[in-house]
């Protein structure tokens, strides 16, 4: 079996947890660290909760904390969805400062990339503010990345405002500096989460499957994504389930820019698939149902 190594940057988010479970536990991953972006909560409890899940899976895979705000841009959070917390709804075993790394996020991926056998895959799903950091001051990480696979971005409609997606909207200026990086960029955008919903039918049959199973169940009832009547949508785990399966999943190769300035439109991807120069894969939609059995079957390498 191929392992790919992986460092995910994160900002931990019910649909976070789901995405970092699966990471931790699945034999085709070798999860080097997670590291800690300001996001759906303030940076305290975005790697308190980055904390809990590695407690709850009592792993040695170190957590750094990294940026407490964005570039350039006032603080915008997700609360109303995530919960004060950022993952309500699920009793985690107590944590304790000695469980984080000292390290900075950005110094921690830089040694980690530097000092790797062989190119890392970054997995992004929270505001891209570490990545740019880090590849702004240390360009030459850049031959160690093999690719970025960030969950962000929509084809059409936002979801914080008409046009852009909150993790590009709470850090575009982050955004515009990994898309024009020159890497391998995959885009998981809000057009994927729309079409594939997990039901609460779904979310039902898993809750018994394990310990984890239970867990995400109960914080997902706490998950106020739009549509909650007919469903969640757990945005971030669709890094893992695509690095999984990518033929389980409709791709097509775009050019993506980040509108800066637009009084209306700032933090929107704009998106041209006719371009001659892409700089991006784009996740656009599931084929079938596939991805529902991609998720139960890693879901089983979980406690």
């Amino acid at each position: 079996m191929m392992v790919t190594p992986i460092i995910i940057d994160t900002d931990p988010g019910i649909d976070d947890a789901a995405a970092i479970s699966l990471a931790l536990c699945h034999p085709e991953f070798d999860l080097k660290m997670i590291t800690t972006v300001n996001g759906n909560v303030g940076i305290e409890k975005t790697t308190a909760n980055a904390l809990k899940l590695k407690r709850f899976f009592n792993s040695d895979v170190p957590v750094h904390r990294g940026a407490s705000r964005p570039l350039l841009n006032e603080i915008v959070d997700a609360i109303p969805v995530h919960g004060e917390s950022g993952m309500d709804g699920y009793e985690f075993p107590p944590i304790s400062e000695k469980d984080l790394a000292s390290t900075h996020a950005v110094e921690a991926m830089k040694t980690a990339l530097l000092n790797s056998e062989e190119p890392v895959t970054i997995i992004a799903i929270g505001p891209l503010t570490n990545i740019a950091i880090l590849l702004s001051t240390y360009p030459e990480v850049t031959k160690h990345i093999k690719e970025i696979v960030l969950m962000g971005g929509s084809t059409g409609r936002g979801n914080v405002t008409p046009l852009a997606e909150f993790n590009i909207y709470c850090d575009p200026e982050a955004a515009q500096v990994v898309f024009n990086s020159g890497l391998p960029i995959t885009m998981i955008g809000l057009d994927l989460a729309r079409e594939a919903m997990f039901t609460h039918d779904f979310v039902k049959k898993f809750k018994n499957t394990n310990e984890t199973g239970l867990m995400l169940h109960d914080i997902f009832q706490h998950y106020r994504s739009e549509d909650f009547e007919y469903g969640v949508k757990i945005y971030d785990v669709f890094t893992i389930l695509y690095l999984l399966s990518p033929q389980a999943f409709n791709v097509i190769e775009a050019d993506v820019q980040i509108e800066l300035d637009g009084r209306y439109t700032k933090g929107a991807t704009v998106v041209d698939f006719k371009s001659q120069y892409p700089n991006c894969t784009v996740v656009l939609s599931p084929i079938n149902n596939m991805y529902e059995e991609v998720f139960l079957e890693a879901l089983n390498y979980c406690k």
